[in-house]
């Protein structure tokens, strides 16, 4: 059954957890870093980092608020990168569980075409022009496994199975954190397999963090 994540960052304290995981499973390589003044890094996601814990600080009804962002790919329902990449071996959706996975095939796509047909500025390249992105970690969740992000979560601001169950997770969530937050916020709930909840704007979040337009894509 299509599976999903429901991401409440309410609930996301940024310890960072999830984002060391991602490396541990996929055995990604680190990083160097230097200090940028707050809790994110490294600055942005890269072709060896699929999980990254964005932060901003917004001054929100006069308060200073630190706003946590869990950021990886959403694994949309109608993926506009494999649409780009046209029926190749490069991109292909797992019929079990709905993950978008990227090959070593995609060194031979337009890379500045598939990065810019995701509303959500995910896909990273490498030196080679190799794609790559967050996988679901499909390789788990097929012998029936949680992703390495959401088996280390400590909150709870990471949940997984199938996508309806997250779809009624998220809403029933939703209803509660509004009583707190009038802003509160699903991002695309009908479009992807990866639904934050917000509890201001998302754009206070992540200027990508909610910008799909199914109509745009279902029309090519």
């Amino acid at each position: 059954m299509s599976k999903g994540f429901f991401i409440d960052t309410t609930r996301c304290t940024a310890c960072k957890g999830c984002q060391v995981a991602c490396k541990q499973w996929n055995d990604l390589p680190v990083e160097k870093t230097k200090n940028q003044g707050n809790l994110q890094n490294p600055s942005d996601l890269s072709y060896s980092t699929y999980k990254l814990v964005r932060m901003k600080e917004e001054i929100i009804g006069g308060k200073l608020k630190w706003l946590f962002f869990p950021d990886q790919c959403r694994h949309c329902l109608i993926p506009p990168c494999l649409l780009w990449a046209q029926n190749s071996d490069a991109i292909y959706q797992d019929e079990d569980t709905g993950a978008v996975v990227y090959t070593s095939e995609t060194r031979n796509l337009k890379a500045e075409d598939i990065i810019g047909a995701c509303p959500y500025d995910v896909p990273r390249r490498d030196s080679s022009g190799m794609l790559n992105k967050c996988t679901m970690c499909n390789d788990r969740v097929k012998i029936g496994m949680e992703p390495a992000c959401v088996k280390t979560c400590p909150t709870g601001a990471l949940n997984f199975g199938d996508l309806e169950h997250m779809q009624e997770l998220a809403n029933e969530r939703f209803e509660k954190v509004k009583l707190t937050y009038p802003d509160a916020r699903l991002l695309d709930p009908d479009d992807v397999r990866v639904i934050f909840l917000t509890a201001f704007a998302a754009d206070k979040y992540h200027k990508y963090a909610a910008a799909f337009d199914p109509k745009r894509w279902k029309a090519q």
